[in-house]
């Protein structure tokens, strides 16, 4: 057997072990994780073999990957050329059934550049065609699939973004999204973690010319079809997010209306746009529904920020019923709360809360 299936058969042997209790949730800190307001552990995603993955910052302010497997144990790492200072380091996004895990890191000039980190831990780092070189600029690498295909975006050296695609044999398809926006902080987005599925179809969204906020959902052939919420505002600031797609096709998003308060929305494969508001929600700006991540079955995670600007975690059955949650030791002041990301196909959410000193905690709800 090979080494990569053993330990693959081991994590789902562990993870069948480890479901064994109902309906919990447990917060962890990754070893070396910082303790003062704005650090701590930022859990990104959870597998389905229910390996959690992110990143942490550290108590100098400088940002490490880490995966934490169903046992409870952790591995940290950097990438190669990673800074060593406050606001640069290695952030991770996405993981695929192959333990492959794609991020970028911000190295000692804040120029970005992605990475693909194997089960084994070998680093490769690359830039995207034409990036920018100077700080704040580079490649955002946020998602990766089974196949082993790299999305994301990158900021030339006018800070214009385009969308792109590595491929497993490390050539590049770099895009912009037609009606995207030629000036500097407009152009090509994409959705982070789950944005790009096995049958290569991609989801995110694109800034206007008009500062506009628009959805889309790019196709394996490269048609683009643009995704705009009705009820979305136009303009700066409001408009339409997506947050990934599924294999199926299903696109999780939301919109912000002209007053700015979010809602949430899903997209069938029809192109059929389904709006939702979890109780509880609050309806003033910057507050409302904000989903974030849909597993192989169709239900929604994510999380809604209440009147009082706290944000709580949501899951949205298939049947459209919602059951929200809180991490045990989150804060109930603004800005701090529950903030889950993903969800696996076992049904377990990860993500992370920010206690009352502001500090970051990772958690995984099982159900």
């Amino acid at each position: 057997m090979k080494r990569r299936h053993f330990w693959i058969l081991l994590s789902v042997v562990l993870l069948a072990c480890s479901s064994a209790s109902a309906q919990k949730i447990i917060t962890f800190d990754v070893p070396g994780a910082g303790t003062g307001s704005g650090q701590g552990t930022f859990s990104q995603g959870i597998s389905d073999l229910g390996i959690t993955y992110g990143y942490y910052i550290d108590g100098s302010g400088v940002a490490h990957g880490f995966l934490r497997f169903p046992f409870g144990g952790f591995s940290s790492f950097d990438a190669p050329g990673a800074g060593t200072a406050a606001g640069q380091g290695t952030f991770a996004f996405s993981l695929n059934p192959e333990i492959a895990l794609a991020g970028y890191y911000i190295d000692g000039n804040g120029v970005l550049h992605g990475y693909v980190r194997t089960l084994f831990g070998s680093i490769t780092t690359f830039d995207t065609p034409g990036v920018g070189t100077s700080s704040g600029q580079g490649t955002y690498a946020l998602n990766i699939n089974p196949e082993g295909t790299v999305a994301g975006y990158d900021f030339d050296a006018s800070m214009v973004a385009h969308g792109f695609l590595r491929h497993h044999d490390g050539s590049f398809t770099v895009f912009d999204v037609p009606g995207a926006g030629t000036e500097p902080g407009q152009g090509t987005g994409s959705s982070s973690g789950i944005a790009l599925n096995v049958e290569g179809a991609l989801a995110g969204a694109y800034i206007d010319s008009a500062n506009t906020l628009r959805g889309y959902l790019r196709a394996p052939n490269g048609a683009i079809t643009d995704i705009n919420a009705p009820g979305a505002g136009l303009g700066p600031g409001p408009g339409t997010d997506t947050d990934g797609v599924n294999a199926l096709g299903v696109v999780p998003g939301l919109y912000v209306d002209s007053s700015g308060v979010f809602h949430g929305f899903v997209r069938a494969p029809d192109g059929n746009i389904t709006e939702f508001n979890v109780p509880g929600a609050g309806a003033g700006a910057g507050q409302g529904t904000l989903p974030e991540g849909i597993n192989l079955e169709g239900e929604i995670t994510g999380g809604f920020v209440d009147g009082k600007s706290v944000s709580h975690g949501f899951l949205r059955h298939l049947n459209g019923a919602i059951t929200s949650f809180d991490a045990p030791g989150a804060g109930a002041g603004p800005g701090q709360g529950t903030f889950p990301l993903l969800n696996n196909i076992e049904g377990a959410i990860s993500g992370y809360d920010v206690d009352g000193n502001g500090v970051s905690h990772g958690f995984v709800r099982t159900p």
